[in-house]
């Protein structure tokens, strides 16, 4: 008789996850062609292969007062999927950022016997350092996508592989702005601002009119200036269309995009991203970013009491100083961001001491991620197999 396949659970929590998980399971398929993958992902990691039990939707919540509000279809979600995995163990389970969803789930699975691995390290070196303790008891093994990250966990004697970052080596478009304005067919003279505003619906909410009042006082300012919108499904795009009626943003000249982000980035002259991974994917595209966050006002007087970073968007974590302009909370205002803006359009020195510093860091974090995260995943399967 035939061996059944070999089964690895696996949880990505968003958008950015998402890529990720698709990546992490193409690494390992490579290696274990007969691998079976499921829990919860996108559309990404589905067409990797992997069984969804859930959508990544369900748990593309952000924020305090935002997760309260989903809060018993989440815990109930998690405690399905321990009972799930505990009757029928995997292999390994790996958890893929979301933190607060996976930690509990991986704390649980692991004290019943079944090895862990976490892609993507939570921010301990941002805010809520004390997790570390939490990971230590949950996680068999932490990849992380950032060099510093190593040395944190291995000071705290948790087992950690550093694999780079994947879309440090991964993005599949040109850098070439010409032929990204070509196939998108804007204008090759046009000044090209893209925006993004966010993946899930609560970040829309907070931002999408921010980004619509910005994208018209810079109109008034640069004739002709041309405003791309990717945006992740047909529930974001509705939502952004709503708040484009609502604003009065109908005269803009604004092409709203079905998923294609990196393309609208690599087209751009400069990204206005809110705070998270396109914040970074801007930066290894190569093109200026102006980042911006807004939540709700009492989920942002709670992470402030445990945030001891006074950056928060990606590219200025890595390279530990301000590099790009970032605008968080009262400081996100149509004035703030349209000036910096308008400077990064005008101004080819700052725009390209950016560009060169983001060329750096790519440079850093390109890694044979695919490789690393095989070889350290590989390791926790056969031990359990044995």
């Amino acid at each position: 008789m035939a061996e059944p396949p070999l089964t690895i659970g696996v949880v990505a929590g968003e958008a950015s996850g998402d890529l990720l998980g698709a990546h992490l399971i193409k690494s390992v398929r490579a290696r274990l062609p007969q691998a079976r993958f499921t829990g919860i992902g996108g559309p990404r990691m589905q067409s990797a292969g992997m069984e969804l039990l859930y959508p990544v939707e369900k748990l593309a919540v952000r924020g305090y007062v935002e997760v309260l509000r989903h809060y018993r279809e989440i815990v109930g979600i998690r405690r399905e999927l321990v009972a799930r995995f505990i009757a029928n163990p995997p292999a390994l389970f790996i958890g893929v950022d979301a933190p607060d969803f996976n930690l509990d789930l991986e704390l649980k699975l692991k004290s019943a016997g079944i090895p862990t691995a976490h892609f993507v390290s939570p921010s301990i070196w941002a805010w809520r350092a004390g997790r570390i303790t939490k990971i230590r008891r949950a996680v068999s093994r932490m990849f992380v996508i950032f060099p510093f990250e190593r040395e944190i966990y291995e000071r705290a004697g948790v087992p950690v592989t550093y694999v780079g970052h994947p879309l440090a080596e991964t993005l599949p478009v040109t850098r070439d702005r010409s032929i990204m304005r070509e196939q998108l067919r804007i204008p090759a003279a046009s000044k090209v601002i893209t925006l993004l505003p966010g993946s899930r619906m609560g970040e829309l909410e907070q931002m999408a009119g921010l980004f619509i009042d910005t994208a018209k006082q810079i109109a008034m300012t640069v004739p002709g200036a041309h405003f791309l919108v990717p945006l992740v499904n047909r529930a974001t795009r509705e939502r952004f269309e709503a708040a484009l009626y609502h604003h009065q943003g109908g005269e803009l000249n604004m092409t709203l995009l079905f998923g294609h982000s990196h393309e609208a980035m690599a087209a751009a002259d400069v990204v206005l991203a809110a705070s998270g991974t396109a914040t970074l994917e801007a930066a290894l595209i190569g093109r200026p970013v102006v980042i911006a966050y807004r939540m709700a006002p009492l989920s942002w007087r709670i992470m402030s009491l445990y945030r001891h970073m006074p950056y928060a968007g990606l590219p200025n974590i890595i390279a530990g100083e301000f590099v790009a302009p970032e605008f968080l909370q009262e400081e996100a205002t149509v004035e703030n961001l349209t000036q910096a803006i308008l400077n990064l359009l005008f101004d080819g020195t700052v725009r390209a001491r950016m560009e060169d510093r983001f060329a750096m860091m790519a440079a850093e974090l390109k890694q044979d991620s695919t490789t690393l995260l095989a070889e350290g995943i590989l390791p926790l399967v056969r031990a359990t197999a044995t």
